[in-house]
């Protein structure tokens, strides 16, 4: 039986505004350089799976200034290469720093409260597993989603981030639920399917621009809608699924 339910944050629950995509497209126009939205979208998508493995070998934290505007630059190339836009490593570099000057807020993407007040609702355990550095409880109540958390969990205070086993035992300790009474949700796969399975949750992928159809060793679901009746068929329906299906 299912009892408690993990969220990643960015990009599960949240996204920034300005979205990503313009703020890149406008960045990339100042300096004379044309790229879609689309493109962008691809480019983060595909950069993004190597974001979180840099960042599980390293973590951004403990390096210094100078290591982060590389690593940041060599991020922002292969963003702008999946795109269809390459660049040297020095405009790369340009473009992050204008996109990076930008001032952005986390919103809620339009499913995240429903889902999260109809779990609620319905009994489950609820909480945050990030990788920010912030104060997640602090930020959660500014988004008008702490009515609903039973905790919110930063990797700061686990000492410890996805895919790494601390974060997701400090959940499990924080509910007082079994690993196998669990389900965590998030974007990507290493970092979350591969860090919850690591210590016995169920894990569950969310793509909501269907960027991963090769994913199947977990329910792939494009929206927080979809989640009800995987629950509902638990722990059948959490199961591996050959073939890449989105449910």
């Amino acid at each position: 039986m299912i009892k408690a339910v993990f969220f990643d944050f960015y990009n599960t629950l949240v996204r920034f505004w300005p979205p990503l995509d313009e703020i890149q497209q406008a960045s990339c126009q100042e300096l004379g350089l044309r790229v879609s939205k689309e493109g962008i979208n691809r480019g983060y998508a595909l950069a993004d799976v190597y974001f979180n493995q840099e960042n599980e070998r390293r973590p951004l934290a403990v390096r210094t200034d100078a290591e982060r505007l590389d690593f940041f630059s060599k991020y922002e190339q292969l963003i702008l290469d999946k795109a269809g836009l390459p660049v040297s490593l020095d405009l790369a570099r340009q473009v992050w720093q204008i996109a990076i000057s930008v001032p952005k807020d986390f919103v809620v993407f339009d499913d995240t409260i429903p889902a999260l007040a109809r779990l609620h609702e319905r009994g489950y355990r609820l909480g945050i597993l990030s990788n920010l550095r912030r104060d997640m409880t602090a930020l959660c109540q500014q988004l008008g989603m702490s009515t609903y958390l039973d905790f919110c969990i930063s990797s700061t205070e686990a000492g410890a981030e996805k895919p790494h086993p601390p974060i997701f035992l400090a959940a499990l300790q924080r509910v007082a639920v079994e690993p196998a009474e669990a389900v965590h949700v998030g974007d990507q796969h290493s970092s979350d399917v591969l860090g919850a399975r690591a210590v016995g949750i169920h894990p569950v992928l969310i793509d909501r621009d269907g960027w991963h159809p090769k994913v199947d060793d977990c329910p792939r679901i494009a929206s927080l809608v979809e989640l009800d009746p995987l629950l509902a068929g638990a722990p059948e329906s959490l199961y591996h699924r050959p073939g890449g299906s989105r449910k």
